[in-house]
C-alpha cells in the first residue's frame, strides 16, 4: 500500500514585499490512492509544487496532517518517508558514469553490492540504458539524462515516486516520447506516482486523476474525462482543453431558451430543470472550439477574422456577441479571413456558469 492523505493542509509563507503572510496551499483535503498516477496541474504559483514538496518533507505544512500508508509523517525526515523524487533538472553527478550515478544513493544506504547490481540491471533494462552505463552525463541527450534520473529513483524501489515538471527541459517531440514512456513505466512498476506540471496536455494524457489548483486552492479532483466533460467552475473549464473553452455572456429567457445577442438557442432537455432558477438572469455560456461547426446549414452568420491551418485541424477565429470565439474544424475546411460563413453550436455540449460564483450550473 502507498496511499497519501492530505488532511486540511495549509501552507503559508512570509510575504517580504507586501508584509504579512502568503497562502501557497489553502485547506487542501484529498486522498491519493495506492498505485495511482495522480497529477497536480495549474498555472505558476498555484501551489502544486509546494504540495509535492510537502509530501516529500522538503516543506513543512503550517496546518493539517499528511499520512503515507496511514502513518502520520508530519515530523518524519524526508529520507525516512520512502519516497523518490525526480526534478526538472536532472541533477546528475557530471564526473560519475551512468552506472555510478544509479548506484550512488544505494551505496550510501549500505546496500550489498550484488543487490545494487541487480537493481541497476533491472532499471537499465526497462529504461533502455544498458548500452550507456559507462558513459558520462555530458555524453547523453536530454531524453537519456532524464531516463537516468528516472533510473536513480527506480533503483530505490520507493513507496511513492514524485515528479516535479520532469519534462520541462525537453523539446516538444521528446516530451511526447517521454510521456509515453512514463505511462508505460507506471504500468510496469505498478507504483504510486504524484506528478506536477503546468502543461494541461501532460496532465490529461498521463493522469488517472488530476488535481486542478489555482491560487492555493484545489478547484477540482477528477479523471481527465470528467474534467473535460463536467468542469466544476469556469477556471477548470478554461484551463482544461486546447484551445481553451469559449465563454460568451447569455440570457436565460425560459427553461428552454437561451439568448445571445439577437439569436435564440434551444436549451437541451436534460438541462432545463437546472436552469429554471436562472430564468431572466444572465449567465456565462461555455462551449469548446471542437463543438462549434461551420456549415451551410448553420444557424448564425459569422465573419472569419483569422484562419490557422494546423494540418489535421484548422482554427477559425471570429467575433460573436462582442466576444472573441475560436472554432476547431477539420483540416480539410479552408476558409479565408474576411469570408462570411454559417455557424452551428452543438448545444448538447454546452456549459453554463453562474456569473457571481463562476460555478457550473447543473
Amino acid at each position: 500500500m502507498a496511499t497519501i492523505v492530505f488532511d486540511h493542509i495549509t501552507k503559508t509563507f512570509s510575504d517580504t514585499k507586501k508584509g504579512g503572510l502568503f497562502t501557497a496551499v489553502d485547506q487542501a483535503t484529498f486522498e491519493i490512492k495506492d498505485k495511482e498516477f495522480l497529477v497536480f496541474v495549474g498555472p505558476s504559483g498555484c501551489g502544486k509544487t509546494t504540495s509535492l514538496r510537502m509530501i516529500a518533507g522538503l516543506e513543512k505544512q503550517t496546518e493539517g496532517n499528511i499520512y503515507i500508508d496511514d502513518q502520520l509523517v508530519n515530523h518524519v525526515h524526508p529520507k525516512d518517508r520512502d519516497i523518490a523524487m525526480v526534478f526538472q533538472d536532472y541533477a546528475l553527478y557530471p564526473h560519475m558514469s551512468i552506472e555510478q550515478n544509479l548506484s550512488f544513493g544505494l551505496k550510501n544506504m549500505k546496500i550489498e553490492k550484488a543487490i545494487i547490481n541487480d537493481k541497476i540491471a533491472y532499471a537499465s533494462k526497462i529504461l533502455g540504458l544498458e548500452q550507456l552505463l559507462e558513459r558520462k552525463p555530458r555524453e547523453l541527450s536530454g531524453g537519456q539524462r532524464q531516463r537516468v534520473a528516472l533510473g536513480r529513483a527506480i533503483v530505490r524501489n520507493p513507496k511513492v515516486f514524485l515528479f516535479d515538471e520532469p519534462l520541462s527541459n525537453l523539446d516538444a517531440k521528446l516530451r511526447v516520447q517521454m510521456r509515453i514512456e512514463l505511462a508505460e513505466l507506471h504500468q510496469r512498476l505498478g507504483a504510486t506516482i504524484v506528478y506536477v506540471t503546468h502543461d494541461q496536455v501532460e496532465a490529461m494524457t498521463l493522469g488517472q486523476r488530476i488535481v486542478v489548483m489555482n491560487e492555493g486552492k484545489v478547484q477540482q479532483i477528477a479523471s481527465p474525462q470528467e474534467l473535460y466533460a463536467r468542469p466544476e467552475n469556469m477556471f477548470v473549464a478554461g484551463f482544461i482543453g486546447s484551445p481553451a473553452m469559449n465563454f460568451i455572456p447569455a440570457l436565460i429567457e425560459s427553461n428552454s431558451q437561451l439568448r445571445m445577442a439577437e439569436h435564440v438557442f434551444e436549451i437541451p432537455i436534460n438541462q432545463r430543470e437546472q436552469v429554471t432558477p436562472y430564468i431572466g438572469q444572465e449567465v456565462m455560456f461555455g462551449i469548446r472550439p471542437e463543438h462549434i461547426h461551420l456549415d451551410q446549414e448553420g444557424d448564425v452568420d459569422i465573419r472569419v477574422n483569422v484562419f490557422e491551418h494546423l494540418g489535421a485541424e484548422n482554427l477559425i477565429y471570429f467575433t460573436f456577441n462582442n466576444h472573441s470565439v475560436i472554432a476547431k474544424v477539420s483540416g480539410e475546411q479552408f476558409i479565408r479571413p474576411g469570408e462570411q460563413v454559417k455557424m452551428t453550436l452543438q448545444m448538447q455540449k454546452m456549459h453554463l456558469f453562474n456569473l457571481e460564483t463562476n460555478q457550473r450550473i447543473g
